[in-house]
């Protein structure tokens, strides 16, 4: 299996379901990550050795893992989290050894790769951007006695779990160092998927990149979002599944789509998504890929046939 070159961008759950999928389909799918979390693991790394958040890192490499034991064994390791109440506590294996390998080597893009061989991956695994970023979001109404007061709310993990409406999010620094692999990969991409994810966390942010979006904006690549199956919950509480195309278009205006993916169940109104989509230049496709039983998660296998018939 080759297949056709794609990008997906995103990062955490939603792009590792996106990539789970993309690797039936296709053998040459490069992931860009975004690079903005501070907390847990992955921010405890960050403020300790000033290096890139690797936890979204880390499971897009186990999501394109291969399926053979040797891989997979390698896949529960790098996922691994340690446990108790000592310095090791809470940490993921995969992100000591990413670290580690970046103290080793000085190359970023080189230690992922060396881990993607490690896991004999299906793919190859790049950052968004070459140095770590914050997010900073408008909120309104996030003071319940101040509901129509617009505040301004900084750091991915507050921004993920805030309690008002996020309108607007920016990033610091504005024009941060690219990664020159990940933009080459969208430029000669014939696919570039955007999607699914935390909305205004994992998405959103790649598009704030300049030199990201620029290479989007500019590429041959047939550019598809891929909607989330809990379009209205978490950072988009009260959204309706147009809302994400708007929110898009305010903050990438320039930016065109060719395709809109969605799941039936969060196509509220499908012919004002399909008019929006339009707008952008998108068609709007509906295809069954939340996992039955499961809510708010992608079904692998319908996913990889909704991007096989896709990419035709």
């Amino acid at each position: 299996m080759n297949g056709p070159r794609v990008v997906a961008l995103g990062g955490g759950h939603g792009l590792a379901a996106s990539l789970a999928a993309l690797r039936l389909v296709t053998d040459r799918v490069t992931a860009v990550v975004t690079v903005a979390d501070d907390g847990g693991s992955s921010g405890r790394l960050r403020e300790e050795f000033n290096v890139l958040p690797p936890g979204d890192l880390r499971m897009a490499l186990a999501a394109l893992c291969d399926d053979r034991p040797w891989g997979q064994i390698w896949r529960d390791v790098l996922q691994h989290r340690f446990g108790g109440e000592g310095p090791l506590a809470g940490h993921a294996m995969g992100n000591l050894l990413i670290v580690a390998l970046w103290d080793q080597l000085g190359d970023t893009v080189a230690g992922l790769d060396l881990v993607a061989r490690l896991l004999d991956s299906r793919g190859r695994v790049l950052p968004m951007a070459g140095e770590p970023l914050e997010i900073e979001a408008d909120v309104v109404g996030g003071d319940p006695a101040r509901p129509g007061e617009v505040a301004v709310v900084r750091g991915q993990h507050r921004v993920a779990s805030t309690h008002g409406r996020v309108t607007k999010i920016r990033l610091i620094p504005q024009h941060p160092k690219s990664c020159p692999e990940a933009l080459g990969a969208i430029e000669e991409a014939d696919w570039v998927f955007l999607g699914p994810g935390s909305w205004f966390t994992s998405v959103l942010p790649h598009v704030l990149v300049p030199d990201v979006r620029a290479a989007l904006e500019r590429t041959s690549a047939r550019r598809v979002l891929n909607l989330n199956l809990d379009v209205h919950r978490g950072e988009t509480e009260g959204f309706r599944a147009v809302d994400h195309l708007t929110s898009l278009a305010e903050h990438a205006p320039e930016l065109r789509l060719d395709v809109v993916i969605a799941d039936p169940s969060v196509l509220d109104d499908a012919d004002e998504v399909a008019r929006v989509a339009g707008e952008l230049g998108a068609r709007l496709v509906s295809s069954a890929i939340a996992a039955s039983g499961r809510p708010g998660q992608h079904d692998a296998l319908g996913l990889a046939a909704a991007y096989r018939d896709l990419m035709g």
